[in-house]
């Protein structure tokens, strides 16, 4: 048995933007089964199906990422491994491709499990990870805010991994970091369930919504009910966003309060659903 879930950021889309990024999230979403199905390991899953998403400009990571109000693009992402408790995190670095990536190698070659800023992205060129033009990072200014792309994965050994990317918020302070770094904000796994979060980061933080959702699902909530619980959590404070979220049985959650959020997602029985 194995599950995967992908979200492409919760936000104010365009309807005639949304075909384009629910084609998007369920290549990701395929590119993460093909791993699964042949018995590769839920952190491998992830990692590629958000790269797939970090490559595509429709979403606000890697390419297309918003820049700050001095034309930089600066990316914040997250990797973490629930079987062991590991995680590695970059935030605000620059001219990178695949910031997930660099996560995952924080994760598993350095002693730290964030690393930022100029540091981050001379760490992450110093050991042959392609540099990309600020230019070819930016996307599109005109289109309405979203944010943030992840993924939950559980393979079939039963272990869970999560993976959030995101290029922040438009023409945000140069140096803001948003929640998706932050473990157990933007991103949280252990051996019980995965989340993922998107929306906005400030709100995200104050209510660390990651760990929000894990916590009801320990509690024995189904992910649905307890993806559901972390939004109207996060409503109370006024904040907007989605969250997405496997659990150990492969039971799949996701909620957002946002105009949309496109995702794809196979559970534990092998049920395929795409939307937004």
């Amino acid at each position: 048995m194995f599950a995967l879930i992908v979200h492409g950021g919760a936000g104010q889309w365009h309807e005639e933007r949304l075909p384009r990024a629910i084609e998007g999230v369920e290549r990701a979403l395929d590119v993460g089964i093909s791993i699964l199905a042949h018995e590769g390991s839920a952190i491998d899953a992830v990692e590629q199906a958000v790269m797939v998403l970090e490559d595509d400009p429709a979403f606000d990571a890697g390419t297309g990422s918003y820049a700050n109000t001095d034309g930089d693009v600066e990316m914040d992402a997250i990797i973490a491994d629930g079987s062991t408790g590991r995680f590695g995190a970059v935030a605000a670095i620059r001219n990178l491709r695949h910031p997930i990536s660099v996560a995952r190698k924080v994760m598993e070659d350095t002693p730290h499990c964030l690393l930022a800023g100029e540091g981050a992205t001379r760490y992450a060129h110093a050991n042959g990870f392609d540099f990309i033009s600020n230019e070819l990072l930016i996307g599109d200014a005109t289109h309405p805010a979203h944010d943030t792309v992840g993924a939950v994965a559980l393979d079939a050994r039963g272990h869970i991994a999560v993976a959030t990317s995101t290029g922040g918020t438009r023409a945000k302070m140069p140096g803001r970091v948003g929640d998706s770094p932050i473990f157990g904000a933007g991103a949280y796994a252990d051996a019980a369930c995965g989340v993922s979060a998107t929306g906005v980061g400030e709100y995200i933080m104050r209510v660390l919504l990651a760990k929000f959702v894990a916590d009801g699902i320990a509690r024995g909530l189904t992910p649905d009910v307890a993806a559901q619980g972390g939004i109207a959590h996060l409503a109370n404070i006024q904040g907007s966003g989605g969250v997405i979220t496997i659990d150990r049985d492969g039971r799949v959650g996701k909620h957002f309060n946002t105009l949309a959020m496109p995702f794809a997602y196979v559970d534990g029985r092998g049920q395929r659903n795409v939307g937004s």
